[in-house]
């Protein structure tokens, strides 16, 4: 995917129109076989512009890093909401990504006048929203959230790895990569793991295994 910048436009166009506190808020791992989802919301400072904001999955790690961290040290306001992989599959993908965003936008301080999000309306926020559609490449609150979060998100999943080296979550991040789908044939779900998601093809193995035997 090339690499385009997002830009304040929105933004500034909300300000004008009295919306003084804009957040963006913007969620990853929707599509992974493990770990939670995970959304961040922040609002960026008017007058402190940070440059070469975009879509997380179009910047280099190294990168995303040193942008998340100047994003939550110079933002008015920023946090996370997440949903653990049993809840996703008690709620499915689609609505735990919701809550996780409607959890990250309600933990701010302070609270937000107007919320934008990346292609979605959330249900339960009290506060005007309006949805954008790809977000994260246009807007740059959107991209600085997708960035935080992604940033969080694999910080959780190295976290993961080192207490549970098996399934290699440093390299994958819990996508379901031909190494996580070798390494799930061998042992199992974890607590981790979402039972709703499952390739029926790639998992004869899994479904045969005892259930006693998970870890």
């Amino acid at each position: 995917m090339r690499r385009t910048g997002a830009r304040r436009t929105i933004e500034n166009v909300l300000r004008r129109w009295g919306f003084a506190l804009v957040a963006g808020v913007d969620e990853v791992g929707r599509g992974c076989l493990a770990g939670p989802v995970v959304s961040a919301a922040v609002i960026l400072h008017p007058d402190r512009h940070i440059p070469r904001l975009a879509d997380s999955k179009v910047v280099p790690a190294p990168e995303r890093r040193r942008l998340s961290q100047r994003i939550r040290a110079e933002a008015v306001a920023w946090a996370i909401g997440a949903v653990e992989a049993p809840d996703i599959d008690r709620l499915s993908i689609h609505r735990a990504s919701l809550e996780s965003m409607r959890r990250a936008v309600m933990a701010l301080t302070p609270l937000p006048d107007l919320v934008l999000v990346d292609a979605f309306r959330v249900p339960g926020l009290p506060m005007a929203q309006r949805a954008v559609i790809h977000g994260d490449r246009r807007c740059s609150v959107i991209a600085a959230a997708s960035l935080v979060a992604k940033v969080y998100r694999d910080d959780l999943m190295l976290a993961l790895h080192e207490a549970d080296p098996r399934y290699g979550y440093d390299r994958h991040k819990g996508y379901g990569t031909p190494e996580h789908l070798a390494a799930l044939s061998r042992h199992g779900y974890s607590t981790h793991h979402r039972r709703s998601f499952r390739p029926p093809s790639l998992f004869d193995t899994i479904d045969a295994a005892d259930p006693a035997q998970e870890p």
